[in-house]
C-alpha cells in the first residue's frame, strides 16, 4: 500500500478531500488546473498523500468476457465433441494438481514452523530455567526478543524489498482479483516464494499472526501458474494447457486455488468451497463448484498424508488440517436452548470488539501509508513490533502468579515453571509461550480451572492490541488465528463467569464450549464472514452440533459490526484504492442513466485503420483505454459512424508486433495469417506499445480489424439506468460496455458522446454511488 499512485476521487466535492491537498480530477477526463512551480513547491506535502475516497488508476481490469472474433469462432467450430470432453478432463486434472501442490506447500510450512519453533522455545525455556535460579532473567528476555526480531527481520526484508504484494494475508488481493481487478504481481511465482518464506518467519518470530491467509493466497498463485502450463517468471513454457491462457479460465482456477488453501489450512473442504463462493468469486457456475470441491479434497488429503509420514505414522490420516483445533467430543459440550440468548449476546460482543479492532487498524494503516512508506522504515517497524511482542509476553509471564498443577491432563507443549512450585507451571505462559494455533487449542480443550480469570482478561486486552498493531505490517501474515485466539480467551472467561453463577453441580457452562463461541464471535466481528466460516469451524472442530449456535453468533457479530464499521478485508481494499464492485448498486441510483456518467471524448477506430493512427492512440497516455469501439462509415456525409465491433488494446499490440497490416492503401495483398496461439503466447504480459517499433513507412500502411475485433460486443442505450449497467458489469464480468444511440451509431448528442463503458469507467460509477450514499 505504500506505492500510492495517481488517483481519481470517490467524490466530486472538493471539501471531502483530506488535509494533504490532493486535487480532484474531473469526471469527464479533463486535466486538473495547473499551478505555478512556486505554488507546487510550497504546497507539496511532506508525506505520501492518501485519501480513503480515492481510487487508484494503477489498477487495470481483467477481461472476463471472451472476445468472440472470427479466430475464436473458427477454433470453437473446428473442435469436436471429443475435444470438448478432453478440455473438461484437463480442467479436472488441473484442479487435482492445484490440490496436490497446495497441500505440499501447506505441509512444508507446517513442518518447518514446528521444527524451528520447537528449537526456539526449547532454547528460551532452558535459558529461563537456568537464570530463574541464579538471577538475570533479563538475559532471557533479550534472547527472546533477539530471536523474534531476527526472524521477523528476514521475513520483512523479503516482503518490503523484494515483493511488497506478498505482505499481509493476501485475501483482499485475491478477493479483488476474483472480482475482476488486476492487482499487479499478485499471482506470480516470486510472490509465492516470498509469501511462503515470509509467513514461516512471521510465525516463528512470535508475531500475533496466523498461517491461514497466506495459504489462501499461496493456493491462488499455484492455481494461476499450473493452469497456464508455463512460468513467465522462469521463462519456461511446457506447451500444455494453452487453451486456458485467458482471464476467464484463469479466474475459475484461481477460485479453486483459494478454496484449496482454505481446505489445507483448516481441513475444511466444504468450507473452502463456500469461502471461495462467499468471499472470493464474483462469477460462478455449477460445474465449477464440483471442481473446486475436488481440489479442496485433494489438498486436504495430500496435507494429511505427508504430515502423517513426517510424524512416522503412515496409517494416521486424522489430522484435520494445517491448523488443528482438535475435536469437541465431550458430553459436557452439548448446548441447551436457554443458552442461545447467551450465544447471541456473545455474538454482539464480538461484533463490537471486531468493529473496534477494524477502527483502530484502519487509522493505524492510514498512518503507515503516510509516514511508514519506505521499505527500510517498514522493516524497522516490523522488528519493533516483534521486540515489543516478546517483551510484553515476557513481562506478562513474569508477573503472573497463576500456577497450575502439571499432570497428564495438562500436557502443555512448553511448560514454564518460572516462580511456581515444583510440579506446577505458569498458566500465562500457555497463551504467550507457544505458537498461536496451539494456544487456541489449549483454550478450547484444557480442563476447567486451568486458567485464572485475571490471566484470561489480561491476555485478551494485551493480545487484542498486539494483533491490531501487527496486521498491516510488511510481513506475510493472516488474521484468522489471532482473532480466534482473542475470542477464545474472552469466551472462556465468559464460561468461567457463567459457571460461577451456576449451581455447584451444574456442568452446562463448560469453558471450552464458550471459548469456541467467543472465537467465532470475534472472528466474525472482524472479517464479517457467515456461512463459510460456520462450516470451516464445524469441520475444523469435528462437531456438527454447534452449527446452529455458530451461525447465530456469526450473523449477530456481522449485523452489529456492520452497524459501526466495515469488515477488515473491505477496509483494506478501500485503503489500497481498488475499484472493487460490490454485489448490489445503491437503491437510490435509479434516477441516474448512462448519459450522465459517460466520459468524453470517445476514442474509436475505423474497421480499416491507418497503422500510424493506431500507434498514436495506443501511445496516448492521457486516456490509456483498453478497449476501442470499431466503427464503419455508412455514408460519405458527416453522419456519425455505426458501431461494428470492439477491439482490445492487447489485440492491437499483438497485431502491431506481428506486422499484420495491408502493404498499401486499397491493395488486396496477402498478409500473415495469425492464430489464437499468437495471442495466447503473449498473455498475460503483453508488451507495451513503446517496445513496438513501427517505421515511418509502416505508419502509412493500413490494418484490417475485421477478423480480430469482437463483432458482437455488449451494448446499452444512453437512457439505460445505472443499476442495470451495474448488474451487467457485476453479473457478466464485463470490462467494456458500449453506449450507443437508437440507430447503433457513435455520435455527439447534447454535449455527451456515445462511448465505450470501459471497466475503468466503473470507477466513475462507484464515484456516483459513493456520492449517493452520502
Amino acid at each position: 500500500m505504500s506505492n500510492i499512485t495517481k488517483k481519481v476521487s470517490w467524490s466530486s466535492r472538493g471539501d471531502e478531500l483530506g488535509p494533504v491537498g490532493e486535487g480532484t480530477p474531473l469526471l469527464n477526463g479533463s486535466e486538473q488546473p495547473r499551478h505555478s512551480r512556486q505554488e507546487s513547491a510550497r504546497g507539496q506535502p511532506k508525506e505520501i498523500p492518501h485519501n480513503s475516497k480515492l481510487l487508484s488508476l494503477k489498477y487495470e481490469s481483467l477481461d472476463y468476457d471472451n472476445s468472440e472474433n472470427q479466430l475464436f469462432l473458427e477454433e470453437e467450430r473446428r473442435m469436436s465433441f471429443t475435444g470438448f470432453r478432453c478440455l473438461e478432463i484437463s480442467r479436472w486434472l488441473i484442479c487435482g494438481l492445484i490440490g496436490v501442490l497446495t497441500g505440499l506447500i501447506a505441509c512444508f510450512i507446517d513442518i518447518v514452523v514446528e521444527k524451528v519453533a520447537r528449537y526456539k522455545y526449547e532454547a528460551i525455556k532452558q535459558n529461563i530455567e537456568r537464570f530463574t535460579e541464579v538471577g538475570g532473567l533479563s538475559i532471557s528476555l533479550i534472547l527472546w526478543a533477539v530471536l523474534n526480531f531476527s526472524f521477523v527481520m528476514v521475513g520483512s526484508i523479503l516482503v518490503a524489498f523484494f515483493e511488497p504484494v506478498a505482505a499481509g494475508s493476501g485475501i483482499p488481493q485475491i478477493k479483488c482479483y476474483l472480482n475482476g481487478v488486476k492487482i499487479p504481481r499478485v499471482v506470480r511465482l516470486k510472490t509465492l516464494v516470498i509469501k511462503v518464506c515470509g509467513v514461516i518467519c512471521s510465525v516463528i518470530g512470535g508475531l500475533a499472526v496466523g498461517k491461514e491467509g497466506p495459504m489462501i493466497h499461496s493456493g491462488a498463485v499455484v492455481a494461476a501458474g499450473v493452469s497456464q502450463g508455463r512460468s513467465t517468471t522462469l521463462k519456461k513454457d511446457l506447451m500444455i494447457f494453452e487453451y486456458f491462457r485467458r482471464d476467464t479460465e484463469k479466474r475459475d482456477f484461481v477460485s479453486a486455488g483459494a478454496a484449496a488453501g482454505v481446505s489445507a489450512a483448516f481441513g475444511a473442504p466444504v468450507g473452502g468451497v463456500l469461502f471461495s463462493l462467499e468471499e472470493g468469486a464474483s462469477f460462478w457456475n455449477q460445474m465449477l463448484t464440483w471442481r473446486i470441491f475436488f481440489a479442496s479434497m485433494i489438498s486436504t488429503f495430500t496435507l494429511n498424508f505427508f504430515l502423517s509420514i513426517s510424524h512416522n505414522n503412515t496409517g494416521d490420516l486424522s489430522n484435520p488440517g494445517l491448523i488443528n483445533f482438535g475435536r469437541f467430543e465431550s458430553e459436557n459440550l452439548n448446548y441447551n436452548l436457554y443458552e442461545i440468548p447467551l450465544f447471541i449476546a456473545m455474538g454482539a460482543i464480538g461484533g463490537v470488539l471486531g468493529a473496534l479492532f477494524n477502527f483502530l487498524n484502519y487509522w493505524l494503516t492510514i498512518f503507515r501509508i503516510r509516514y511508514v512508506h519506505r521499505p527500510c522504515l517498514q522493516v524497522m517497524e516490523a522488528m519493533l513490533v516483534a521486540a515489543v511482542t516478546a517483551s510484553v509476553s515476557f513481562t506478562m509471564i513474569y508477573f503472573s502468579n497463576d500456577c497450575q498443577p502439571l499432570d497428564s491432563e495438562h500436557a502443555e507443549e512448553y511448560p514454564l515453571q518460572l516462580f511456581c512450585a515444583d510440579g506446577e507451571y505458569n498458566s500465562m505462559a500457555t497463551t504467550f509461550f507457544n505458537t498461536p494455533e496451539k494456544s487456541v487449542r489449549s483454550l478450547f480443550h484444557n480442563q476447567p480451572g486451568t486458567y485464572n480469570p485475571l490471566t484470561l482478561g489480561l491476555f485478551t486486552i494485551t493480545y487484542f492490541f498486539l494483533a491490531c498493531w501487527t496486521y498491516g505490517l510488511a510481513v506475510s501474515a493472516g488474521v484468522f488465528i489471532p482473532s480466534l485466539l482473542i475470542g477464545a480467551a474472552w469466551g472462556r472467561l465468559c464460561g468461567i463467569w457463567l459457571a460461577s453463577l451456576a449451581s455447584a453441580g451444574s456442568i452446562w457452562a463448560d469453558p471450552g464450549k464458550y471459548a469456541l463461541i467467543g472465537a467465532a464471535a470475534q472472528l466474525g466481528g472482524i472479517v464479517r464472514m457467515t456461512l463459510s466460516l460456520t462450516v470451516i469451524l464445524v469441520e475444523a472442530t469435528g462437531n456438527v452440533t454447534y452449527g446452529l449456535p455458530i451461525m447465530l453468533v456469526l450473523l449477530t457479530a456481522k449485523i452489529v459490526g456492520d452497524y459501526f464499521q466495515e469488515g477488515l478485508y473491505d477496509i483494506h481494499i478501500k485503503l489500497q484504492s481498488v475499484p472493487f464492485l460490490h454485489w448490489e448498486a445503491p437503491a437510490t441510483s435509479h434516477w441516474l442513466t448512462t448519459r450522465e456518467v459517460m466520459s468524453s471524448p470517445v476514442t474509436c477506430l475505423n474497421r480499416i485503420e491507418k497503422v500510424g493512427t493506431i500507434v498514436d492512440v495506443l501511445s496516448n497516455t492521457s486516456t490509456n483505454h483498453n478497449g476501442f469501439p470499431v466503427v464503419v462509415q455508412v455514408s460519405e456525409n458527416d453522419e456519425p459512424s455505426k458501431l461494428c465491433g470492439l477491439i482490445l488494446r492487447s489485440q492491437l499490440i499483438v497485431l502491431l508486433k506481428h506486422k499484420v497490416f495491408v502493404e498499401l492503401a486499397g491493395s488486396r495483398l496477402t498478409r500473415r495469417k495469425l492464430q489464437l496461439k499468437d495471442f495466447r503466447d503473449a498473455y498475460p504480459r503483453f508488451p507495451p506499445i513503446q517496445s513496438i517499433h513501427v517505421s515511418q513507412d509502416e505508419r502509412e500502411c493500413l490494418m484490417d480489424l475485421t477478423e480480430f475485433m469482437n463483432p458482437t460486443p455488449y451494448t446499452v442505450t444512453q437512457e439505460t439506468s445505472l443499476p442495470r449497467v451495474f448488474k451487467l458489469f457485476r453479473a457478466l464480468g464485463l470490462r467494456h460496455l458500449v453506449v450507443i444511440d437508437d440507430a447503433n451509431r457513435v455520435r455527439v448528442l447534447n454535449l455527451y458522446k456515445s462511448k465505450v463503458f470501459s471497466r475503468k469507467l466503473k470507477i466513475v460509477t462507484m464515484i456516483l454511488f459513493r456520492w449517493l450514499d452520502w
